[in-house]
């Protein structure tokens, strides 16, 4: 498929008429048009294309029918029907009443093209740029960020069905491109085995037959493993996804021994033998979904990081959505997101974020590096002197890192200074005092419980102790907690998200996917959002219910529910 650049289009003048006749108070679609513009031009989709060969659909009208179809729902069936169909979307796309639209198969062909580009940004960050035009969105206010789980599109299965729908998923591949082979090497009991899909319903329910089974499958899989490793056609079937994707599988699930008569016996692996989270495959369907849990929240899929800004002032809009696997710790995505947001010239002075995100490391890089200050609160000190009542904690001991020496409450000094790093990798300080020191303080029970009755401090870099102690200080404070406050309003967006744009269940399969899906999500949002506040619509505000309201107090429902 090949791209002419064409200039954006200007509304019929038949289209026009009709629409402001069927919505005389406009609606989201015709207001973004009036507002924006055409929002997207075929220039920024040119390299995705062929120069040469059939001409292809407006990439510009595609990418912005793609968030059409986001910010309802829709299938790519019933978004080509609301562009051959819907006024409100001809007037918005700028087409002809008669105008007959495109194939349903155009969408997701484009959404390949975007993620084989890698360009699925684009849909979020053309807004953006257009937003930061007209003084929308701007850079150096307040965001904040937080996370959300995102359910794969597969049902989840046991180990038994995993390493049985593995081998059925490459059995089917290899009779489509090897057939004749694989009719040679295919054993009879295979096809009543692997003819259907593996379902719980018609899986043995008695232990000891499952166990049998699932060695039965494995031994099946190692055989058809070494007859393609044999043939003259190895190099090309071993590519194969499926076959590719058993090979993992058996590795991760199974130890495989062949006896010297050739007898082959293959062992389920136990939980603790099996690899670790980020790497273990749960679907041969979608190798990129990941189990993972939070709290009481336990799901197969992804996690997704949503930004968006908070000032008092302005319409709150989404400036960033990373898309990652389940097992990605919040810890971990502070520095991309900011990477991001510099990228697209929209960090934040201010940017909130909860005690998941944050460790002494970040709040020092982000200061440094991208000149934001992180509010939220820090991990409290775990250690039994920190919360004895009084016992001696870190903050209690005052450091000296001109001279490497730190003082203890009772006013005695550090006998030893050394650099090293922790189990992390991470640099760290480790003190000790002088045993003779220690064990003759009367304060040592306060100090100390270690069989050797001295006193061993860890300490962070200097810019991470004290950064750290400091937000330690005034996390407790009345003021930290009314600024701290404004990060609970994201809660509202990620329920925005999960109610009205399926935030939560990926449509697709695959990460790259899900993370066009997400994209896509973001930008609809905004544009439902803008819509609002071009409109006047008031925020939302938390829903209190009726005998909430009755409350003679309002911190009596903040309160913590306890059963005396």
């Amino acid at each position: 498929m090949s791209i002419q650049p064409r200039q954006p289009s200007e509304i019929p003048e038949e289209t026009r008429r009709v629409a402001q006749a069927a919505f005389p108070k406009g609606n989201l679609y015709m207001r973004i048009r009036d507002e924006l513009g055409t929002l997207y031009t075929d220039e920024r989709f040119v390299d995705l294309f062929a120069v040469r060969g059939q001409p292809a659909e407006s990439p510009a009208r595609l990418a912005l029918v793609t968030v059409f179809q986001f910010a309802e729902g829709l299938s790519d069936r019933q978004a080509t029907d609301s562009v051959r169909a819907r006024i409100d979307w001809k007037y918005a796309l700028g087409l002809e009443l008669t105008d007959p639209g495109f194939d349903f198969s155009v969408l997701s062909e484009f959404r390949d093209r975007l993620i084989a580009g890698q360009r699925e940004q684009v849909l979020l960050d053309t807004l953006l740029d257009l937003l930061k035009q007209k003084q929308l969105v701007k850079a150096r206010g307040r965001q904040r960020t937080d996370s959300t789980h995102v359910l794969a599109a597969i049902r989840e299965l046991n180990r038994l069905e995993v390493v049985g729908e593995t081998m059925r998923r490459a059995l089917n591949e290899l009779a489509d491109v090897a057939p004749d082979w694989l009719r040679t090497i295919a054993q009879r009991e295979w096809f009543p085995r692997y003819a259907q899909r593996f379902d719980s319903i018609r899986l043995p329910k008695d232990p000891a037959a499952r166990q049998k089974l699932i060695e039965t499958i494995g031994i099946d899989g190692v055989v058809l493993f070494n007859a393609i490793r044999t043939t003259a056609e190895s190099e090309i079937l071993r590519k194969l996804p499926g076959v590719e994707l058993l090979r993992q599988v058996w590795l991760q699930q199974f130890y495989t021994e062949i006896a010297e008569d050739h007898t082959i016996h293959c062992r389920l692996r136990t939980d603790e033998e099996q690899p670790p989270g980020e790497l273990r495959i749960h679907s041969p369907y979608d190798p990129d979904a990941r189990y993972s849990a939070k709290r009481t929240t336990e799901w197969v899929g992804y996690k997704a990081f949503v930004t968006e800004t908070c000032d008092e002032e302005g319409v709150h809009l989404i400036t960033h959505v990373e898309t990652t696997a389940a097992v990605t710790q919040d810890v971990d995505m502070g520095e991309p997101i900011h990477a991001a947001l510099a990228e697209k010239n929209l960090l934040p002075e201010e940017h909130l974020m909860d005690a998941g995100f944050l460790d002494a490391e970040f709040l020092v890089n982000a200061r440094r590096a991208y000149h934001v200050e992180i509010v939220g609160p820090v991990k409290k000190d775990v250690r039994w002197q920190a919360n004895a009542g009084k016992g001696f904690g870190l903050s209690e001991f005052k450091v000296d890192w001109d001279k490497q020496i730190v003082i203890c409450p009772r006013g005695q000094m550090s006998s030893s200074w050394t650099e090293q790093r922790n189990a992390a990798h991470k640099q760290v300080i480790q003190v000790k005092f002088k045993p003779s020191i220690c064990r003759a303080c009367p304060a040592q029970a306060d100090c100390t419980r270690s069989k050797r009755g001295i006193r061993m401090l860890v300490l962070r870099p200097r810019e991470q102790h004290e950064v750290l102690q400091h937000v330690r200080r005034i996390q407790e404070t009345p003021e930290f907690r009314k600024r701290y406050a404004k990060r609970s309003g994201i809660e509202g967006t990620l329920s925005q998200g999960t109610r009205a744009f399926d935030l939560r269940q990926s449509r697709y399969i695959g990460l790259v996917k899900t993370r066009l899906q997400m994209i896509a999500t973001a930008t609809a949002i905004d544009l439902h959002r803008l819509f609002d506040w071009w409109t006047e619509v008031p925020r939302a505000v938390t829903r209190i219910s009726s005998f909430a309201r009755l409350a003679p107090e309002p911190a009596l429902i903040a309160s913590s529910w306890r059963v005396s």
